[in-house]
C-alpha cells in the first residue's frame, strides 16, 4: 500500500476468502473512470477495440481525447504510449469490473512477462464513484493517479470536478499539483486522431 495515502475510516469490513477487505461506499450503478493505455502495435486500434468490449460492461458516457505519453516508471526503454480516460456507467461491483477488465486484456493479447513492461493495452480502475476500495487485488482509488500526469490529463479533460474520496481534491487539482518535470503528456488535436483512424465522441 502506499504509505503516503491518508488513512481510511475502516467500513464496511468484511472477510472475502479470508482476507481482510474494506470497502467504503453503496455499490449500485455507478460512473467509472478508467485509464486506458497502449504501447505496441496498433496503438490506436488497440484503443480502440478496448472501448468497444467495455461497452459490454455498461455505458460509455465520455471519453477524452488521445494523449501522446512518454513512458515513466518503466525498468527499460519502451515505444511511447496512447494514453485516454473513459467514463464508464456499469451496475457491475468493484471486483466484478476488474475481473472483466483483465479477461478484455487478456482477450487482447496482453502479456504480463515483466512489471511495467510493454503492453497492447493496459486499463486501470482509477475512480469508481465516490467509492473506496481495498482488498488484496484492488485498490480503488487507484494508488498512483494522483502523481501521473498521463492519468490526470485526460482525466480532467473530461472530469475536471471529479472528487478523489481519499485526498478530498479534484482531477484538476491534483493535476494542477504536480510538478512541472516528469514524462510528456501531448494531447492530439482532433486531425492527428481522425487521421491515425479514431474519430473522437
Amino acid at each position: 500500500m502506499d504509505r503516503s495515502r491518508p488513512r481510511l475510516r475502516r467500513e464496511g469490513l468484511r472477510e472475502q476468502e479470508g482476507v481482510s477487505s474494506t470497502i467504503v461506499g453503496e455499490f449500485h450503478e455507478k460512473t467509472v473512470y478508467l485509464s486506458l493505455g497502449s504501447n505496441l502495435g496498433d496503438r490506436v486500434a488497440n484503443l480502440e477495440a478496448a472501448m468497444q468490449r467495455l461497452q459490454d460492461l455498461g455505458a460509455i458516457v465520455d471519453r477524452s481525447s488521445l494523449y501522446e505519453t512518454e513512458p515513466v516508471e518503466t525498468p527499460e526503454k519502451q515505444p511511447w504510449f496512447l494514453n485516454c480516460a473513459v467514463a464508464l456507467e456499469t451496475g457491475l461491483m468493484p471486483q466484478q469490473l476488474l475481473s472483466r477488465i483483465l479477461a478484455i486484456e487478456q482477450e487482447m493479447g496482453r502479456k504480463r512477462l515483466q512489471p511495467k513492461g510493454p503492453r497492447t493495452v493496459d486499463i486501470d480502475i482509477v475512480l469508481f464513484g465516490k467509492s473506496v476500495v481495498e482488498t488484496a487485488s484492488l485498490t480503488i482509488p487507484h494508488t498512483a493517479m494522483h502523481q501521473r500526469r498521463f492519468v490526470l490529463e485526460p482525466l480532467a479533460e473530461i472530469a475536471p470536478d471529479v472528487w478523489h474520496p481519499v485526498y478530498k481534491k479534484t482531477a484538476r487539482e491534483l493535476l494542477n499539483a504536480l510538478p512541472t518535470t516528469g514524462g510528456v503528456v501531448r494531447r492530439l488535436n482532433p486531425n492527428e486522431t481522425k487521421r491515425a483512424g479514431l474519430e473522437l465522441m
